[in-house]
C-alpha cells in the first residue's frame, strides 16, 4: 500500500466505530482499493444548522460523503471541492474536505420550486428532478504556488453516485465507483451518511508484472468487487452498530480483503476575518460601501453562518495602502 498506511490490525481496535472516519482497504486479489466513509456528527451538524429540508440534506450529505471519500483517496496537502450546479429547485450544492480531514459543505435552492419537485417519489431520480440540467465539477487546490486542478462531467445518471462515476471513467485517473447513503436515524433522528469508492488498481500493479494474473483475471476482479460493492445497502452504509471491519467481511471475505489505519473526520470551516477582509479587498470600494446597511457591511459565511460586520473605519483600514 501507498501513503505509510499500516495495517489496523497492527495499529489497535478501531476508533469511533459509528462515528466520522474513513476507513481504507484493499481487496487481495489485487484488483482494487477502496475508501470506507462513515459521517455522523460531522454530517448532522452541516444539514441540521441550517435546517434543509429532507431532500436537500440527502443530496448535500451525498456530496460530502463524496468529498471526504475522494479527498482521502489523493495524496496531497490542501482542499478538495466537489460542486454541483444546476438548473432544478436545488440550484447549487458544494462540499470540500481538507487533506487534515475537515469537512463542509451549504446548499443553496428554491422552496416552492422543491416543494413542487418532491410531490412524487424523488428518491428513484434525485439528479433529474431536483438537480436538472448541470454540471459536476472536481476542483484540488494545493495552494497558491500550485496550479489547482479542475475536472468537470455533465449532470447525468439518476444520482450522485452515477455522476462521479462518470467523471472518473471518463478522465485520465483510475477508475472507480461509488456507493453514497444518507438517512435519519436513532430516537432523535439525527442525521448519519455513509459512502464506499473501490479504485481499480493500475495493470502495473504486483500482480500484473510478476504475470501471476492475466488481464482477463484482473477484469473480472474488478467487476467482482464493484459487484460485491453494489450489494452493500444503505441501511449498512449509515448503521452506526455495524462495525466497518464486520460490513467489509460481509461483503469481500470470500476474495479477502485487508483494512488499514482508520482517519478521523470533522466538520471544519476554514472562514475568519481575514480572509473575508482579502474578498473585499478585490473589489473596488466603491461597490463595498453600496452593500452597507445601517453604516455597516456584513458578510455571513455560507458554510458556517459567521457573521464578519465591518463599518467605516473598518473599512478605511481594509483598503489603507502601505
Amino acid at each position: 500500500m501507498s501513503g505509510g498506511e499500516t495495517p489496523s490490525e497492527e495499529a489497535g481496535p478501531l476508533p469511533l466505530v459509528g462515528n466520522d472516519i474513513v476507513l481504507p482497504f484493499q481487496i487481495e486479489s489485487q484488483a482494487a482499493r477502496g475508501k470506507l466513509v462513515r459521517l455522523g456528527g460531522t454530517v448532522d451538524r452541516i444539514v441540521s444548522r441550517r435546517n434543509y429540508p429532507a431532500p436537500v440534506a440527502t443530496l448535500l450529505g451525498e456530496l460530502a460523503v463524496l468529498a471526504a471519500l475522494v479527498s482521502s483517496a489523493l495524496k496531497y496537502d490542501g482542499v478538495l471541492t466537489v460542486q454541483v450546479k444546476g438548473d432544478g429547485p436545488v440550484r447549487m450544492l458544494v462540499a470540500d474536505a481538507t487533506s487534515a480531514g475537515e469537512i463542509r459543505a451549504y446548499a443553496a435552492f428554491d422552496p416552492a420550486a422543491l416543494d413542487r419537485a418532491t410531490s412524487g417519489d424523488w428518491r428513484t431520480a434525485p439528479v433529474p428532478l431536483l438537480l436538472g440540467a448541470g454540471y459536476l465539477a472536481f476542483t484540488i487546490d494545493r495552494g497558491f504556488e500550485v496550479e489547482r486542478y479542475q475536472g468537470i462531467v455533465e449532470l447525468s445518471g439518476r444520482s450522485i453516485a452515477d455522476c462521479a462515476h462518470r467523471h472518473f471513467r471518463e478522465s485520465d485517473q483510475n477508475q472507480a465507483a461509488f456507493r453514497l447513503a444518507v438517512a435519519r436515524t436513532g430516537p432523535r433522528g439525527a442525521w448519519r451518511a455513509g459512502g464506499m469508492m473501490m479504485q481499480r488498481l493500475p495493470d502495473s500493479g504486483p500482480a500484473r508484472l510478476s504475470g501471476d494474473a492475466p488481464d482477463d483475471e484482473l477484469e473480472e476482479s474488478w467487476r467482482r468487487a464493484v459487484v460485491l460493492m453494489g450489494s452493500c445497502t444503505p441501511a449498512e452504509l449509515v448503521d452506526d452498530r455495524l462495525h466497518p471491519h464486520d460490513l467489509l467481511y460481509r461483503l469481500f471475505h470470500e476474495d479477502g480483503v485487508r483494512v488499514f489505519e482508520p482517519h478521523g473526520l470533522a466538520h471544519g470551516c476554514r472562514c475568519s476575518r481575514d480572509r473575508v477582509e482579502a474578498t473585499l479587498r478585490s473589489f473596488p470600494r466603491e461597490e463595498i460601501e453600496d452593500l452597507e446597511i445601517d453604516g455597516e457591511v456584513v458578510v455571513t459565511c455560507e458554510f458556517c453562518g459567521a457573521r464578519y460586520a465591518f463599518d467605516d473605519p473598518d473599512i478605511d483600514l481594509i483598503y489603507r495602502t502601505n
